[in-house]
C-alpha cells in the first residue's frame, strides 16, 4: 500500500504546486499548525503541520521546524493578507520587511478571556462584546469568489455596516481593555496583553471588508489532520511527511470543491499520467 501511495504522491506532484500557487495568488489567506510525528528509532520526533487555506482550497506542508523561516519559505513575497493567530512567528516577518499584512483572530482572543471566566467575573463584559460582533458578521452579505459586479456590491455592503455595527464595538472593547488591571501572570492579565498586542491585526477586519472576523476556516481544514494522527499516530519517514502532507492537500481541496474524493483522485491521476507535468484543477 506505501509503495502504490508514494508513487501516487509523485504523478500529483504537480496538482500539489499549483494548488499552493493558486492560494498564494489569494487576496486574503489563513495560515496555522498543529503538531506532527515523525516515528524513528530512537524515540519519535515532534514535527509540524504548516497549512495554508483559502474557501476553495488548502495546502499543507510537513516541517520539523515551526519556526519564521519556515514561515518566510511557505510565503514567500506574499502581498496579500494573512489572517492567523498570535503566534510570533508571523510578526517577525513582518518585523523583517515581508509584503504581507497580517490579520488577527478574534476566536483566540474569546477563548482567552473563557479561560479566564472562573476566577475573574469581570470577562464576561468582553465575552459579551465579542458576541455582538459576531452578531454583526452574521448580518454581512456573502462575499462571492470570482470578481465582478456582485463581489464589488458585497464589498461596499460589508464595509458599511461594519464601520457603523463594527467600529464602535471594538472601540468599546479596547476601552475596556485598557481600563483592566490584573496580577502579571494572571489568565486575566494574560487575556488582555494578548488582545492589546494584536490590537491592529484585530481591527484589520473593521477596515477591509475582503477579511474574515477570525481563522476558524484554517482551523476546520487542520480538522483531518488531527483526527487522523489520533488513529495513525504520524509518519515513519521524511518522505511520508511529503507524501501525507500532498495527499491532505489534494483530497481536502477536493472536498472544499464539491468532489467525491475517491472519483476526482482517480480522475486527476489518469490526467496527471496522460499528460506528464500537467494538473487537473479541482477549482
Amino acid at each position: 500500500l506505501w509503495d502504490q501511495i508514494e508513487a501516487l504522491a509523485r504523478v500529483l506532484r504537480p496538482l500539489y504546486d499549483a494548488i499552493a500557487t493558486r492560494i498564494l495568488a489569494s487576496e486574503v489567506l489563513h495560515a496555522d499548525e498543529t503538531h506532527w510525528l515523525l516515528m524513528q528509532k530512537g524515540g519519535s520526533k515532534k514535527w509540524y503541520v504548516w497549512a495554508l487555506s483559502t474557501a476553495e482550497a488548502v495546502y499543507y506542508h510537513l516541517d520539523p521546524s515551526r519556526s519564521k523561516e519556515v514561515a518566510k519559505t511557505l510565503l514567500g513575497d506574499y502581498r496579500g493578507v494573512v489572517m492567523t493567530d498570535g503566534y510570533a512567528a508571523y510578526q517577525a516577518l513582518c518585523w523583517t520587511g515581508s509584503t504581507l499584512r497580517l490579520a488577527h483572530c478574534m476566536a483566540h482572543v474569546r477563548r482567552k478571556f473563557i479561560e479566564a471566566l472562573p476566577a475573574y467575573p469581570q470577562s464576561p463584559a468582553a465575552i459579551d462584546l465579542i458576541g455582538e460582533l459576531y452578531a454583526v458578521e452574521k448580518t454581512l452579505p456573502a462575499l462571492p469568489g470570482a470578481s465582478g459586479p456582485e463581489r464589488e456590491y458585497s464589498l461596499s455592503v460589508r464595509q458599511q455596516i461594519r464601520q457603523r455595527d463594527s467600529a464602535p464595538r471594538m472601540q468599546a472593547l479596547h476601552a475596556w481593555i485598557t481600563s483592566q488591571s490584573a496580577l502579571p501572570k494572571s489568565l486575566l492579565h494574560e487575556a488582555l496583553s494578548y488582545t492589546l498586542n494584536l490590537w491592529p491585526g484585530l481591527l484589520r477586519f473593521v477596515d477591509d471588508p475582503r477579511v474574515p472576523i477570525d481563522n476558524n476556516l484554517c482551523e476546520r481544514d487542520l480538522r483531518g489532520v488531527v483526527v487522523g494522527r489520533k488513529n495513525h499516530y504520524g509518519s515513519k519517514s521524511e518522505r511520508g511527511t511529503q507524501v501525507a502532507a500532498q495527499l491532505y492537500t489534494v483530497v481536502e481541496t477536493a472536498l472544499k470543491n464539491g468532489h467525491d474524493p475517491r472519483d476526482f483522485l482517480l480522475r486527476a491521476t489518469t490526467h496527471a499520467l496522460q499528460t506528464p507535468g500537467a494538473a487537473l484543477l479541482p477549482f
